[in-house]
């Protein structure tokens, strides 16, 4: 079963970087820079769309969904300030964006052990 998995991430990989490639000859995206940056924005979703997926077909030792979730996250967040900051946002307004993301997710990693007490 995990194989499946992995063809299926691979072949939505390669969809992502065929539309992002498309952009770019478009002009809608300028620069090289901004194709891998949203490469791996969009790639960060896809990672939070398989969290969801896992959630309903767990694999016996494989990752968790909430680590996948987190994962996903982390890179849409990092993706996403370098395509901000590319785009002319002030860098320390995208920094700051991303360590709200972070913040956000050690606060909702650590939820479940604080209840437990």
């Amino acid at each position: 079963m995990p194989r499946q998995w992995e063809l299926l991430s691979f072949g939505v990989l390669l969809v992502i970087v065929a539309l992002v490639l498309v952009a770019y000859a478009l002009d809608i995206i300028t620069g090289i820079d901004q194709v891998v940056a949203l490469i791996i924005a969009l790639n960060g979703v896809w990672t939070m769309v398989l969290a969801g997926i896992r959630t309903k077909n767990p694999e016996k030792y494989g990752r968790g969904a909430y680590s996948t979730l987190v994962m996903g996250v982390v890179l849409t967040a990092l993706g996403g300030a370098w395509f901000l900051t590319i785009a002319g946002v002030s860098p320390i307004l995208t920094f700051a964006l991303l360590l709200v993301v972070i913040g956000i997710l050690a606060v909702v990693s650590a939820l479940p052990s604080i209840r437990q007490k």
